[in-house]
C-alpha cells in the first residue's frame, strides 16, 4: 500500500456528533454561568453590575434559570450517545483497562507523548484518549447528581429534587456539595483544554482527520488500525 494514500474509516456516527457539538455548546454555557452563580462579583470586571432585579438579564434568577435549563438539555441529549453506541461500534470506543492490550497501547501513546518515540502505533482512537473521555462522563455524571442536589435548595418539591437531595446529607453538607461541584467543573474545563490541545496537534502532526471527524465521522490512516476491529 502506497504510504501517501490516506484510507478512510468510518468511526462517530451523526448520534455521536450531534451529542458532542451539544455537549460543546453547554459546558461553555455552564462553566460561564456557573462562575457568575457562584461569585457573582466577578463580572464586575467586565464593567456589568450585577443585580437581582429580574428584568435585568444578569438576574440571578435569570442566570440560574439559563444555568438549569441548559443542564437539562445537556442530560437529555446523553439519549443520542446512548443511540449511537447502540447502533454504531464507532460510538463504543471505551477503555479495556482488563486486556493487556490497553496497557501496553497506554505505554506505547504516553511514550510518544513525552517525545521519548517518533511515533505511536495506529489507532482509531488511541488508548489515552479513551481513558480521558471515559474519565469526563465520570465528571458530567458527578455535575449531575452534585447540580441535582443543590438545585433542591431552589425546587425543593420538585422529584429530581427530592432524590437527589439528600446527596447534601451524604456528603456532609450544601456547602461541601457546592465545592465538589465546582471544582470538578474546572476538571471538565481542563480536560476540554487538553483535548483541544490534543485534537490539533494530532491533526498537524498525523493528518488524521482527528477535528474534521467530529463532522463527517471518518478518519483517516495509512494502514489499518490496531483497534480495527472495535468497528468491525
Amino acid at each position: 500500500m502506497d504510504d501517501n494514500v490516506m484510507k478512510p474509516f468510518y468511526v462517530f456516527s451523526p448520534f455521536l456528533r450531534v451529542f458532542h457539538w451539544i455537549m460543546v455548546v453547554s459546558i461553555l454555557i455552564l462553566f460561564g454561568t456557573g462562575l457568575y452563580i457562584g461569585n457573582p462579583g466577578y463580572i464586575g470586571s467586565l464593567g456589568i453590575e450585577p443585580t437581582f432585579a429580574v428584568d435585568n438579564i444578569f438576574s440571578m434568577e435569570n442566570i440560574r434559570y439559563i444555568h438549569f435549563a441548559t443542564a437539562f438539555i445537556f442530560m437529555s441529549t446523553f439519549i443520542f450517545r446512548w443511540y449511537g453506541a447502540f447502533v454504531n461500534k464507532g460510538d463504543r470506543l471505551f477503555p479495556k483497562p482488563w486486556t493487556f492490550d490497553y496497557w501496553l497501547g497506554t505505554l506505547d501513546v504516553a511514550l510518544h507523548y513525552m517525545f521519548i518515540t517518533p511515533e505511536h502505533r495506529p489507532y482509531l482512537r488511541n488508548h489515552m484518549a479513551r481513558a480521558g473521555y471515559a474519565s469526563v462522563y465520570v465528571l458530567i455524571f458527578i455535575e449531575a447528581v452534585t447540580g441535582l442536589a443543590m438545585y433542591y435548595m431552589i425546587e425543593p418539591n420538585s422529584i429530581l429534587a427530592i432524590v437527589f437531595g439528600q446527596f447534601n446529607y451524604w456528603l456532609i453538607n450544601e456547602y461541601v456539595v457546592h465545592l465538589l461541584h465546582h471544582y470538578v467543573a474546572w476538571g471538565i474545563i481542563l480536560f476540554a483544554i487538553t483535548h483541544i490541545y490534543m485534537a490539533v496537534r494530532a491533526d498537524l502532526t498525523e493528518n488524521g482527520g482527528e477535528i474534521s471527524s467530529m463532522f463527517s465521522g471518518i478518519k483517516y490512516l495509512h494502514v489499518d488500525p490496531d483497534d480495527i476491529g472495535d468497528i468491525d
